[in-house]
């Protein structure tokens, strides 16, 4: 007698959808990828964002055996190629790779043409940045107890650039501000690279800015890096000290995820955020630690409430220093 043929698993779950079990979305994700994905990163190459948003993509399609795409899409303080995400199809072919800035553009512009909120699902942290606190060689103070001290005693005479208005070294910046009770006036730049180029010059005293970014210049002797603003010191840097170890609580990162449109679907969401966190244990760990971040694998869950937790501080921050962009 001939036994009957095995369903297959995909139309099994067909069948199963089609009399109210909802098995749909898992047949989507045991399939996906089945098509090159596209990865925006909404600045240009060679910052740090593109940077670990490169690495994250190339060791996931190794992982997946599909091709996982960068688009850079610059402009607009990231806007722009956040908006294309935000009106991209929902089917996990079309993804943002973005830095903590992208949280607060709600809280610091009126004219945001998406809701992070509303319009984004939270797929994986990948990693935290924190930050150095970089200042003049020639200023003179090498510690943070010293700025402060200086701070003080030259009120007004502190000036420090950021990257972009409300990016994470801004914020870290109104934080020192605030917690140290000293004036720093604040300098915009279009990006760290100019930003750098002054501070190296004397145009200006002081940056907040990524561990990655101030690394050639600090290795250099260009800049004196007084303290990281991680709550512990760095495996990379185990010399140097933190901001809070003088100003008590004092902690501020950049942060670097993934993201989707929302109502992408929920086992699409789960696989992706599956497949970053196996690449962050792989041998890319090793290379990022030593570039001075800190990983930071989880569950969607987990980068939603991480999300939620940081435009709750993020948000009393631009209150309070009346931070805007319109």
């Amino acid at each position: 007698m001939k036994l009957p043929q095995r369903a297959p698993a995909c139309a099994l779950m067909g069948i199963a959808l089609a009399i109210g079990m909802g098995a749909g979305s898992a047949c989507q994700a045991q399939d996906y990828p089945a098509r090159p994905v596209k990865v925006i990163i909404p600045f240009p190459p060679g910052g740090p964002t593109d940077a670990v948003g490169r690495l994250i993509s190339q060791k996931v399609a190794a992982q997946t055996g599909q091709s996982f795409l960068v688009d850079n899409r610059a402009g607009g303080n990231g806007v722009i190629g956040a908006d294309a995400v935000a009106k991209a199809p929902k089917d996990g072919y079309t993804l943002m790779f973005n830095a903590s800035t992208f949280i607060t553009t709600d809280l610091v512009s009126k004219n945001a043409p998406y809701s992070v909120v509303r319009d984004f699902i939270p797929v994986a942290l990948v990693a935290k940045a924190p930050l150095a606190v970089s200042v003049n060689s020639n200023l003179g103070p090498k510690t943070i107890a010293e700025l402060v001290t200086y701070g003080k005693a030259n009120p007004g005479k502190l000036d420090f650039a950021v990257g972009s208005i409300g990016s994470a070294g801004h914020l870290a910046t109104e934080l020192l501000k605030r917690m140290a009770g000293i004036s720093i006036n604040i300098i915009p730049y279009k990006g760290s690279t100019p930003a750098y180029q002054d501070l190296i010059g004397g145009q200006i005293q002081g940056f907040v800015d990524p561990v990655l970014g101030a690394l050639p210049f600090w290795k250099g002797g260009r800049v004196t890096v007084l303290a990281v603003t991680s709550r512990e010191r760095l495996p990379s840097a185990p010399d140097t000290p933190v901001v809070g170890a003088t100003l008590k609580g004092y902690e501020a990162y950049s942060w670097y995820g993934l993201w989707a449109p929302a109502g992408t679907p929920k086992d699409i969401v789960g696989r992706l955020n599956a497949e970053v966190n196996k690449a962050l244990g792989s041998e890319l760990q090793a290379k990022l630690i030593e570039q001075g971040y800190l990983l930071s694998p989880g569950s969607p869950e987990d980068f939603a409430k991480f999300q939620r937790d940081e435009l709750g501080v993020a948000g009393k921050i631009i209150s309070d220093a009346k931070i805007h962009i319109d």
